[in-house]
């Protein structure tokens, strides 16, 4: 990982909440004044354009690398046509600098991550075999049969203004005053 980046990961098991989370916790910390960008893994593929547009059709036509621009937003489609899917710190290389890098999912990677876990689900904690995880989000108590007591905080996941804390505290960040934001 690029050592001069705050990252820090949300990771868990398919429909724990993660993207909800992220969702959550986006608009609070831009409301401290922060900078914050996302890398979100996919495990299938997915689509970026539709069918019919004009950057669709230049994928379709075998472009490796694919530029949409407009006035308000700009986005690069690129095909890995039979590559390998790039590791997390190279994707993490072509990130513009932001005060804080949010990685959603990549949950076996050796990242600092925060575990979003649903006692319900019935899934294993990650963090039971994971010291990457620094903290554990969840909706109810860790602690009943087959669970291991782990010594980490425990998060309220519907809570995101004190995961924000949490997430500021860890990386070291510090809200801007609103002078700083350019407020009067």
């Amino acid at each position: 990982m690029d050592a001069g980046r705050r990252i820090i990961g949300i990771a868990g098991w398919k429909g724990s909440g993660k993207t909800t989370l992220v969702t959550r916790l986006l608009p609070v910390l831009t409301a401290r004044g922060f900078t914050v960008s996302t890398i979100k893994h996919a495990h299938d593929g997915f689509e970026v354009d539709r069918p019919g547009k004009d950057s669709h059709r230049h994928r379709a036509a075998g472009a490796v690398e694919s530029v949409v621009s407009s006035a308000t937003r700009w986005a690069l489609v690129h095909e890995l046509r039979g590559r390998r899917e790039p590791a997390l710190d190279e994707l993490v290389a072509r990130m513009s600098p932001v005060d804080l890098l949010i990685v959603e999912g990549f949950k076996r990677l050796p990242h600092a991550k925060i575990e979003v876990h649903r006692p319900a689900l019935g899934h294993p904690l990650i963090a039971a075999g994971d010291p990457a995880v620094v903290a554990i989000a969840s909706d109810g108590p860790l602690a009943d049969a087959g669970r291991p007591a782990l010594d980490l905080p425990l998060l309220d996941v519907n809570a995101p203004e004190a995961v924000a804390d949490f997430i500021c505290a860890r990386c070291g960040l510090e809200a801007a005053t609103p002078a700083e934001r350019g407020a009067a």
